[in-house]
């Protein structure tokens, strides 16, 4: 493959769950990926590169960005959930996820978009939640991952004609590691109608498509992977 015709990405979140079955897809169609993730990588391929990095450290983050070079895509995965009702919200719970889901990608596009978008091409995705919409007990988290929903669409305004493309996917419940986070052992996942947990590999798929050349056309969405739970919302 020419230089030219190197398609690199760079995944937050990619040693586990959705971002580790999003960079793995991304390697297997050929693309270039470059994982950011304060977990060690998991990944061992030559397409592959990985930088440990705390992404709620803005410095950190910056310069862990630059030093990836020119990219044609950028796919946040990066994510925690902490859950609590009113009465026991906890300031440090909000921070921690404005910062990791909402500030850290706002960072990274603020540095790399623009030049795909001078480039005259490019892909962006945020993996969001169904949960944005609302729920009971995660008023916290839900409000950061709402908050993707109106980046991308804000930044799809400034970029749809400059060839970048920006949208989100999200999932409703997912068979990752987040479901076993003691944080939540309260509040057990809903089971959508599909009658099974969302896999990572599927929301990998949908994420793949909208990175590549036939998804020209789509940006500024929020594209729901719910296993028929919207049907009854």
């Amino acid at each position: 493959m020419a230089a030219e015709d190197v398609k690199r990405a760079l995944v937050t979140g990619s040693s586990s769950g959705i971002g580790l079955a999003i960079a793995q897809a991304l390697l297997d169609q050929g693309w270039d990926v470059i994982g950011l993730d304060v977990a060690p990588a998991r990944i061992v391929h030559p397409a592959f590169s990985s930088t440990a990095v705390n992404l709620c450290h803005a410095e950190a983050t910056e310069q862990a960005v630059r030093s990836a070079g020119a990219l044609q895509a950028l796919v946040h995965a990066a994510g925690v959930l902490r859950v609590g009702r009113l009465g026991e919200l906890s300031s440090e719970d909000s921070r921690l996820m404005w910062q990791l889901h909402v500030d850290a990608v706002t960072r990274i596009a603020n540095l790399v978009v623009p030049a795909m978008a001078q480039a005259g091409a490019g892909r962006v995705v945020l993996v969001g939640s169904r949960v944005a919409r609302g729920m009971a007990g995660r008023s916290q988290y839900a409000a950061t991952k709402a908050a993707l929903v109106a980046l991308a669409r804000s930044w799809a305004a400034e970029t749809a004609a400059s060839g970048v493309t920006v949208n989100v996917v999200s999932p409703a419940a997912t068979e990752t590691a987040m479901l076993a986070d003691p944080a939540r052992a309260n509040t057990p996942p809903k089971l959508p109608p599909l009658g099974r947990l969302i896999r990572p590999a599927e929301i990998a798929a949908l994420v793949s498509f909208l990175l590549s050349p036939d998804a020209a056309a789509i940006t500024g969405q929020d594209i729901q992977i719910c296993g028929g739970a919207s049907l009854a919302a």
